[in-house]
């Protein structure tokens, strides 16, 4: 078979909502697209456990703590799964590492702002998971078969993620005038840096239409981003909350809410590094891979033993 006609065979699998698996031929470019997306996605839960690591030992409650540690444990292992669906591409996951501690490789922008309450615990639950899960359920149907698949138990798991952060912000809103203040300070700091998760504006986007046409994404980045402002904002006003956006309303005619003019300036800023953590997450990543190094050698000297040890019982 020629090129043309292993892509018009490709292209035809996906338009018939059918997987493609590893073994599967594949362009390169589509090969590189998944690599980057997933490598990003992994790299994203990975760093996303640095802010709310944090607060585990400040929680207000033996409650609150494990709850919390069962997110960040849950984080982790969202990122094994994904560094694990690269892998299935030929990628080694040494590799990927390097480049998240050298700066090649991205992750989520919205992982470089500071936690400075315990309310920011609530917003990240209820807003950033909120958004991850709108950004991560279509990926459930991405034709590629190892990431629609890693996507099933992670948005489950997003799911109480979001439900524990909406509880926290809840809880507080219920309390103290200082408790709710609290709450309104985060969704104040975390409001904007939020909708800017969804990336790029369409216009902007470089990505987005070969993502489309390869059904790797089924939505839009602006789709997405009015999706879950069209969500978020009534659970704001429930529980008493207000979004910090004046130009924030609802419009009959289209049935959705228009918002205000994302400050593309900041975003563009923090996704080349000069966010208010950028530094700092990737040099706790850096000294964890340093201080880990001990580990991983005790451990390929454990597996060549074991490995040893096999080879002489078969003899």
């Amino acid at each position: 078979m020629t090129t043309i006609d292993l892509e018009n065979k490709f292209q035809q699998t996906i338009d018939n909502e059918e997987k493609i698996e590893p073994r599967d031929w594949m362009p390169d470019k589509y090969r590189k697209t998944l690599v980057r997306q997933m490598a990003q996605h992994a790299h994203s839960e990975i760093v996303g456990m640095l802010p709310e690591g944090n607060w585990i030992t400040r929680a207000p409650s033996l409650r609150r703590k494990v709850a919390l540690l069962a997110k960040v444990q849950d984080e982790a292992g969202h990122g094994l799964y994904l560094y694990s669906a690269c892998e299935t591409l030929g990628v080694k996951r040494d590799d990927m590492y390097a480049e998240l501690h050298d700066g090649r490789a991205k992750y989520s922008s919205i992982f470089n702002y500071p936690t400075l309450s315990w309310a920011d615990m609530g917003t990240i639950g209820w807003l950033v998971d909120g958004a991850a899960i709108m950004n991560q359920i279509p990926l459930c149907r991405c034709s590629y078969g190892p990431y629609a698949r890693a996507m099933v138990r992670i948005c489950k798991e997003e799911s109480f993620h979001q439900r524990q952060g909406y509880d926290i912000m809840n809880v507080l809103c219920k309390g103290s005038e200082e408790q709710k203040a609290m709450a309104q300070d985060a969704l104040n700091r975390w409001w904007w840096p939020s909708i800017m998760m969804f990336g790029p504006s369409d216009k902007d986007s470089t990505h987005t239409a070969q993502s489309m046409a390869w059904k790797i994404k089924r939505f839009t980045n602006d789709e997405l981003r009015q999706k879950f402002v069209d969500v978020t904002v009534p659970q704001a006003e429930f529980i008493g909350l207000t979004v910090p956006d004046p130009d924030l309303k609802f419009n009959n005619e289209t049935g959705h809410y228009d918002f205000g003019e994302i400050d593309w300036d900041e975003f563009w800023k923090v996704v080349k590094g000069y966010g208010p953590c950028n530094k700092e997450r990737v040099d706790a990543r850096r000294k964890a891979w340093d201080n880990g190094e001990w580990v991983r050698e005790a451990a390929e000297v454990y597996a060549e033993k074991r490995a040893a040890k096999k080879s002489i019982a078969v003899l």
